[in-house]
C-alpha cells in the first residue's frame, strides 16, 4: 500500500479554473487523498505563494489528511525564523504537518534572500541539526553565538529529507525519518533504499512525482521531456517516470514504486483540470488496495 499525496495547485491553474487554495486542499481530503503538499520558492521567475502562508491555510480548511511542504529550504532563512514557520504549522495543523527539507533553487533564489549560494549545504546540515531543539523550546546557540529560547514548544514533526544525490542520502540517514526523492525511477528509488539500509537507516520512503491521467492532458513524452530539460538529464532516463494513462496503468506504476520501498507519493499534477485531475487519482488509489 502506498499513501497518495498531491501538490497544490499553482496561482496560474488557479486563476484558470476559479479555485481557491482553501476549496482545493479540501478538495484532496473529500476525494479520498492522504495529503497536501506544497513547494517552498522566492523568486522562481514567475507567481508563486509563500508555501507557510499557503499550508496553514490547507491546514485549517481540513481536518484529515497530512500538510507538508514539498520541500521547504530552511537554509534561505534565519534559522529561529525558519523554526517559528515550522512551529506554527505543527501547531495549527494539530499534529498533521511533515516537514520536507530541501536545499534546491538557483542562485536566483539564494541571491534574492541574500544567502550565499555556496553556502547552502553548510546551512541545510545546521539547520537539521538544530532545528528539533528549537521546535522543542530549549535553550539554542545559534552559529552566529545569538542565545534562543522560543516557545511555545511543539514536537518536532516528521523531516523528510529531498533530492536523492549522495550528500541527501547521507543527510536522510544522519537527520531525517524519511527520504524524499522526486522524479526519480523506481529502479533508482530502490538504489537508494538499499543505500540507506547498508547505513542503518530504514527511515520512510515518499517520491515525489509529476504526471496527467486520462484523455485529453499532455503526453507522457512531453511530461518526460520538461523533466529532462529542468534537471539536466537525458530524457531516456526519465521517460518512464511520469504518471499517465487511466487510474488502471497509475495505479500499477505506484505498485511497482511500492516495491521498490515507497510508502507515499506526492504527485504534481502536470496538466488537465486539476479538480478530475485530484479525482483519478483517488480512483488510483482505490485500486491499490483493490
Amino acid at each position: 500500500m502506498i499513501a497518495v499525496g498531491v501538490v497544490l495547485p499553482s496561482l496560474a491553474v488557479v486563476r484558470d479554473q476559479r479555485l481557491d487554495l482553501a476549496a482545493a486542499a479540501r478538495h484532496v481530503e473529500e476525494a479520498g487523498l492522504d495529503s497536501a503538499w506544497h513547494g517552498d520558492h522566492l523568486a522562481p521567475g514567475g507567481p508563486v505563494r509563500d508555501c507557510t502562508v499557503a499550508l496553514a491555510v490547507a491546514a485549517t480548511a481540513t481536518r484529515r489528511i497530512t500538510v507538508g511542504t514539498s520541500v521547504y529550504v530552511p537554509a534561505i532563512r534565519p534559522l529561529a525564523w525558519a523554526a517559528k514557520q515550522i512551529a506554527t504549522l505543527v501547531e495549527i495543523s494539530g499534529g498533521r504537518f511533515v516537514l520536507g527539507v530541501g536545499s534546491g533553487g538557483g542562485p536566483e533564489q539564494w541571491a534574492a534572500a541574500g544567502v550565499p549560494y555556496d553556502e547552502r549545504g553548510a546551512r541545510t546540515d545546521t539547520a537539521l541539526e538544530l532545528l528539533p531543539a528549537l521546535l522543542a523550546g530549549e535553550p539554542v546557540t545559534l552559529p552566529d553565538g545569538a542565545a534562543v529560547t522560543l516557545a511555545p514548544a511543539v514536537a518536532p514533526p516528521p523531516v523528510w529529507v529531498g533530492n536523492a544525490s549522495a550528500v541527501a542520502l547521507r543527510r536522510a540517514a544522519r537527520f531525517g525519518a524519511g527520504w524524499f526523492p522526486s522524479l526519480i525511477t523506481a529502479a533508482e528509488v530502490a538504489a537508494g533504499v538499499a543505500t540507506l539500509a547498508a547505513a542503518q537507516h530504514r527511515p520512510t520512503v515518499a517520491i515525489g512525482m509529476a504526471g496527467a491521467l486520462g484523455a485529453g492532458v499532455p503526453a507522457r513524452t512531453e511530461i518526460a521531456a520538461g523533466i529532462a530539460s529542468a534537471y539536466g538529464r537525458p530524457v531516456e532516463e526519465v521517460a518512464s517516470v511520469p504518471l499517465s494513462g487511466g487510474p488502471g496503468e497509475v495505479a500499477e506504476q505506484l505498485a511497482a514504486y511500492a516495491a521498490a520501498g515507497a510508502s507515499h507519493a506526492v504527485i504534481g499534477i502536470a496538466g488537465g483540470d486539476w479538480r478530475r485531475q485530484v479525482d483519478l487519482l483517488a480512483e488510483a488509489k482505490t485500486l491499490l488496495v483493490a
